[in-house]
């Protein structure tokens, strides 16, 4: 038995046109004027529709045309159909318009590694348009998500107690690393341990950033309840400075500083950061309607993280 069909190809634009125009003006001639055609066009497209439905629409018994309980039921979907139309039709026309831009947040998480290549990969597609980036911690860009500053963040996945109103769709899961300089007193050691970390500078995300509670989880997992010489900053370029030319411990995402590792230009100490695992992905907000670029850059990062 063939498959049915998800819509009779006899029903056209023009009867949803003229069957929804009828009901709206109350009638066949004010829809034909409305609608800039004849009164018999008008009337032949709402019978050729009663015909492919096999019902009658409207009860023309009375004065005035009213719908039947079936047109009634019908028109509820008819003007869904249209307006969904129209959105296409709008986005496709502001996609195609030279002032489209995608606006995003970048964690810092992401900044070095899947943003840029997302960016690259949207860049060279049919649906590219201008991107701002915007960089930051976490309540900063959040704050920017809610208030239609921006439309989507990419990094770690937000605390639990502020995702009222917001959506995060999993990427990808990756720890912390602990990130020193190459000659590091810490490289000496046979069996380092986040203990050995207490004498030294410590770089750490400030007090609010999405990775400074899996920080201080780690650490008092270790018995430490706070490092006493603390360096805040989110700047993956102030990082990566002062960890090179001091002594200092960098609590670092590992995809920000693979390059350095691979590279040697940092080294990461041998302690086990297992616990420091956490969820990276695509923050939204719930129910937000995403134009065709917006829609296009994720599906690009969706690509990009699904390649590591």
């Amino acid at each position: 038995m063939p498959p049915h069909p998800l819509l009779d190809p006899r029903i056209k634009l023009r009867h949803l046109s003229c069957f929804v125009e009828t009901d709206r003006r109350g009638g066949v001639v004010p829809a034909a004027e409305a609608l800039g055609l004849s009164q018999p066009a008008i009337s032949k497209s709402l019978a050729e529709l009663e015909d492919i439905l096999g019902v009658a629409l409207f009860d023309r018994t009375r004065r005035k045309l009213a719908l039947t309980e079936f047109g009634a039921l019908f028109l509820r979907y008819a003007n869904a159909a249209l307006a969904a139309l129209r959105q296409g039709v709008e986005s496709v026309s502001l996609a195609s318009h030279a002032d489209a831009v995608v606006r995003l947040g970048a964690l810092p998480t992401v900044e070095v590694d899947v943003v840029p290549r997302a960016v690259a990969r949207f860049s060279g597609g049919p649906l590219a348009a201008r991107v701002h980036v915007e960089s930051g911690p976490s309540p900063h860009l959040l704050g920017l998500l809610r208030a239609g500053g921006i439309d989507l963040v990419v990094g770690r996945m937000p605390a639990p107690e502020v995702m009222a109103g917001l959506t995060f769709e999993h990427l990808y899961s990756e720890p912390l690393v602990l990130a020193v300089r190459p000659g590091h007193p810490l490289l000496t050691e046979t069996v380092p341990s986040l203990r050995m970390v207490e004498p030294f500078p410590a770089l750490v995300p400030p007090r609010g950033a999405i990775i400074r509670q899996t920080v201080e989880t780690v650490l008092l997992a270790a018995g430490i309840a706070r490092l006493p010489r603390e360096i805040e900053t989110v700047s993956n370029s102030f990082g990566r400075a002062y960890a090179c030319l001091s002594d200092a411990v960098w609590f670092i995402s590992r995809s920000v500083v693979a390059a350095d590792l691979q590279s040697g230009a940092l080294v990461a100490l041998d302690v086990d950061m297992s616990a420091s695992y956490g969820a990276i992905g695509i923050t939204t907000r719930a129910g937000a309607e995403i134009d065709l670029p917006t829609g296009a850059f994720i599906a690009a990062v969706r690509e990009v993280a699904g390649r590591r």
